[in-house]
């Protein structure tokens, strides 16, 4: 009964901050919410590790030539891994990210997207004395840096080289990034579900680094390049189940103070 009621609890604050919910006709999953704007960070939200520190903290990407070749890198690490080593890879929580490498400059690249105050704020809200609502320092952010980590991400996890893309490609998907990095902002750490069955309701999908990883990799097929890897590739899913969700309203109905 306790865990019920957590999963309904949570599909509340899920259908809150990141989806679009038409209670007259609910479809399902339902449609992950995008802004036309990223949001101020509230000083109540504090990083342990800073976002991005070596990289630019809004998704930029510098254009390469279109005549350029560059490999594609599937990437996966255990969570943490810098701090905990494969701990956390021994649970199968993974971290998933792209590789680049120009063959004209020999450059290296590392694109992802992950959460900007770490994974507890993205999976759990606060309780504040002056908010009503649950409040929640969930926003998640695309990062691009210089420069591939070849210990920390084939140590305990992943670098394989799925394919080859020319410079065109890889900045008309650059720009691609650039509008999903600016209008998909919050990161769901759930994927909620009507039962473990092959055949379960999907009710709400997570949005996360590998979902970010698996959009990219589809927008790449989409301009032509061809990607394939030699193992099978597994993902981290994080799964609630329950019932049908009920829409009860949002922050300024239930709360009485706006909504995002």
């Amino acid at each position: 009964m306790i865990y019920t009621v957590v999963v309904l609890y949570l599909n509340l604050l899920i259908v809150h901050v990141a989806v679009t919910f038409d209670y007259n006709k609910p479809k399902w999953p339902v449609p992950y919410r995008r802004f036309d704007r990223r949001p101020d960070v509230d000083s109540f939200c504090e990083a342990i590790y800073p976002f991005c520190p070596t990289g630019d903290r809004d998704g930029r990407i510098p254009d390469l030539r279109d005549s350029d070749v560059i490999s594609v890198y599937r990437l996966q690490t255990p969570v943490w891994e810098f701090k905990y080593g494969n701990l956390l890879g021994k649970m199968n929580i993974m971290h998933d990210a792209i590789g680049f490498s120009s063959s004209e400059t020999g450059a290296n690249f590392t694109m992802e997207w992950y959460e900007l105050f770490q994974l507890g704020n993205c999976t759990f809200p606060h309780l504040r004395p002056d908010v009503y609502a649950p409040f929640w320092c969930n926003q998640g952010a695309a990062c691009f840096f210089e420069g591939i980590d070849d210990l920390h991400w084939s140590q305990n996890g992943t670098l394989e080289k799925i394919g080859e893309i020319t410079g065109k490609q890889f900045n008309e998907m650059a720009r691609w990034v650039q509008n999903d990095n600016q209008t998909g902002i919050y990161y769901e750490t759930w994927t909620v579900r009507s039962d473990p069955g092959p055949n379960a309701t999907v009710w709400f999908e997570s949005y996360d680094c590998s979902q970010f990883v698996h959009r990219t990799y589809r927008k790449l097929s989409q301009l032509g390049a061809k990607l394939s890897s030699r193992t099978q590739t597994n993902y981290t899913k994080i799964y609630l189940y329950s019932g049908e969700p009920a829409f009860l309203g949002n922050d300024s109905s239930i709360f009485g103070q706006p909504a995002l």
